[in-house]
């Protein structure tokens, strides 16, 4: 796994650390993933999980509240409860308190069952998980999303973020965006900032969580540094 910082531009501050799958060569999410079956979703999913949790208790700093996000494959999860097992245990035997963990499930997965979907943040907020929508806006339901259920955060996809700071359009559909979801009292996270200009933009609209290389780069089984140099000449 590799972690990569997800930053509070409010508190000026880390806020947490979203645990992305790499192979043992460095080779990136997308390759890893395609070379598992189907057969070996649910297996592959549970071991990511317990691997994140047991990766952040070691390196995570004590007494900070950080959060650590991961990504879950929503069509992997047969049954809510029977799949947070693992999760828990690997929760209770690391001390990693639940109400640290953040599951974030992509809108580029097509969930073609929304009730099950919905059972399944039911089920993690029993537990006192976060939940969140990755790449929103980019995906396949989009808005219909959160009209079937409302997660705790969502991350608002790079395409949408990619020059916003000189498109007007995409500025216009961002503070859309994030209006929804003040109206429905939920965080809105910026991901894949690349640039000081796409996020002066993006603070402008109200967003405070931000994420992306120009904060700091995914570290293999290490937290990098955020660049703090830029980020405080910028909200100075």
């Amino acid at each position: 796994m590799a972690f990569q910082p997800i930053y509070d531009a409010v508190a000026g501050r880390v806020w947490g650390y979203e645990a992305l799958v790499r192979g043992l060569s460095g080779e990136g999410a997308y390759d890893v993933l395609s070379k598992v079956s189907p057969e070996q979703k649910y297996r592959f999913d549970q071991a990511c999980r317990v691997k994140a949790i047991e990766l952040a208790s070691r390196l995570f700093p004590a007494g900070e509240e950080l959060m650590l996000s991961i990504n879950f494959m929503p069509n992997a999860v047969y049954e809510p409860a029977a799949c947070l097992r693992a999760t828990l245990q690997a929760a209770a035997r690391c001390s990693f308190p639940t109400s640290s963990i953040m599951f974030e499930f992509t809108e580029n997965e097509e969930v073609s069952d929304t009730a099950h979907l919905t059972n399944i943040i039911t089920e993690y907020r029993k537990h006192g998980f976060t939940t969140a929508i990755d790449d929103f806006g980019a995906g396949h339901a989009g808005l219909g999303l959160l009209v079937d259920f409302q997660p705790d955060l969502i991350k608002v996809d790079m395409k949408l973020i990619r020059g916003i700071d000189s498109s007007p359009a995409r500025q216009t559909v961002v503070a859309g965006i994030v209006g929804i979801a003040r109206e429905l009292d939920i965080t809105v996270l910026a991901e894949g900032i690349e640039t000081e200009a796409e996020f002066l933009a993006l603070k402008a609209t109200g967003i405070r969580l931000f994420q992306g290389y120009w904060f700091g780069k995914p570290a293999f089984e290490e937290l990098p540094r955020v660049h703090q140099e830029s980020v405080l000449s910028s909200t100075a």
